[in-house]
């Protein structure tokens, strides 16, 4: 910062610079006729959401770590930026975010896009919002510190795992990787922003997912793992928090994330590992893991448990209803309670209760569940892409009006995070 200018916290929202002496602060501190190559109101400094960003109100120019941003042209504000008036040279401010701990990033993934404020943590890293600088669009960045989990490289190699799967895929629903950069310590993964959040918020807010919206996000997820099938990859990990909504509105594009629990089939290998979230594996992770192995049949039976939770709004399995998670989901021992059932569906039901299914043989597989009666309705093939045509698909189209009338990062192990359950007594 030039000498002669005084520091500024920017406690309200929006502050204006110039030599006007009514803007918020007066450029006057240089004296003379310095002062004259600043504009009467040459720049604003504001908070918008989850980010600072400066607006060049001049003629003359306002620059920010040595870019010039452009008359009316807005740019976001990183810890550290350096912000220059007139000319490049006359580096006046230094801003300095105090909202959070700094961390040491690629000067590449700095020169292209500025990182803002933690949005998610998770066990491997925190997720943080972003934006291209050169285009303003906002992004999320995924930040794994490889040194978290030591033993084994367990951090690398998951993080390895979820990087190599998120540059193979190409599916409207399913989360795609925008870059990728590293240090010695940390990977970075830039990713789309979602900015409707988790499904698991959705949930937690609303109780109990309308039917037909429902409808809509399993109709998504089905295509997404349909997807991944395809590809030889089996998820491992679906729960609400791994899907994420691109808008607050109901009907919306939803994408499956969080790969880094993910497996690739080597040929027609069987996994025999135990990973995941307890209450969403299937039943043959528990006893098959270690002997025979299983296969793309988990997806189903995790995808059977979100659609039970969507609807009703509590889950199927769970310590607090007397015997262990794992006794419950051997047995395939679950309630659909009246009060929270009794508007669904016979459709939707049966759908849930051939998902949840303890023979793997005997699940509905993904092309059978998406073939299912409570599935074909016409409306919704208009919203989402076709499964021939998901390759050509960006995104989903919004529904008629009329239609609409009826309404980063989380642990991998342990229970929906603060989901209502039953009382055990009314199971």
């Amino acid at each position: 910062m030039l000498p002669g200018f005084r520091v500024h916290d920017c406690v309200q929202d929006s502050y204006v610079v110039g030599r006007d002496r009514r803007a918020d602060y007066v450029l006057g501190g240089a004296g003379g006729e310095k002062s004259l190559i600043y504009s009467k109101r040459h720049f604003r400094i504001y908070k918008e959401g989850s980010g600072a960003f400066v607006e060049d109100l001049s003629n003359n120019g306002t620059f920010v770590d040595g870019l010039l941003i452009g008359h009316k042209r807005k740019s976001p504000l990183t810890n550290n930026a350096v912000i220059s008036l007139s000319y490049e040279k006359n580096r006046v401010f230094v801003f300095t975010d105090l909202s959070g701990e700094t961390l040491e990033m690629p000067t590449a993934l700095q020169q292209k896009y500025a990182l803002g404020k933690t949005i998610g943590t998770g066990v491997c890293g925190e997720v943080k919002f972003a934006f291209l600088r050169d285009t303003m669009e906002k992004c999320a960045v995924k930040i794994i510190n490889k040194g978290n989990f030591k033993s084994e490289g367990t951090a690398t190699r998951n993080a390895e795992t979820e990087i190599q799967i998120l540059q193979r895929i190409d599916h409207p629903c399913l989360m795609k990787t925008k870059d990728f950069y590293q240090t010695e310590e940390s990977y970075f993964i830039v990713l789309e922003l979602m900015e409707g959040g988790e499904l698991y918020y959705r949930i937690k807010s609303k109780k109990q997912i309308p039917e037909d919206v429902a409808k809509f996000y399993f109709y998504q997820m089905l295509l997404a793992v349909q997807y991944l099938h395809s590809q030889g990859i089996i998820h491992r990990d679906l729960k609400p928090e791994n899907v994420l909504l691109s808008s607050q509105e109901d009907f919306c594009l939803i994408k499956v994330t969080d790969f880094n629990q993910s497996r690739i089939l080597e040929e027609a290998a069987l996994m025999r590992t135990l990973c995941g979230t307890p209450s969403y594996l299937a039943p043959e992770v528990f006893t098959a893991a270690s002997t025979d192995g299983y296969g793309l049949s988990v997806d189903a039976w995790s995808l059977g448990v979100l659609l039970f939770v969507c609807l009703g709004g509590y889950p199927p399995f769970h310590e607090q209803f007397g015997t262990s998670v794992r006794e419950q989901v051997l047995r395939g021992s679950y309630t659909l309670l009246p009060k929270q059932w009794s508007h669904i569906s016979e459709q939707a039901k049966d759908l849930v209760q051939k998902l949840l299914v303890v023979d793997p043989s005997q699940r509905l597989n993904i092309e059978e569940a998406l073939s299912h009666d409570w599935l074909q309705v016409r409306l919704m093939y208009l919203r989402v892409p076709p499964p021939q045509a998901q390759g050509e698909a960006s995104e989903l189209q919004s529904p008629p009006p009329q239609a609409q009338g009826e309404a980063s990062e989380s642990p991998s192990s342990g229970p929906m995070r603060g989901l209502s359950v039953p009382p055990p007594q009314a199971q």
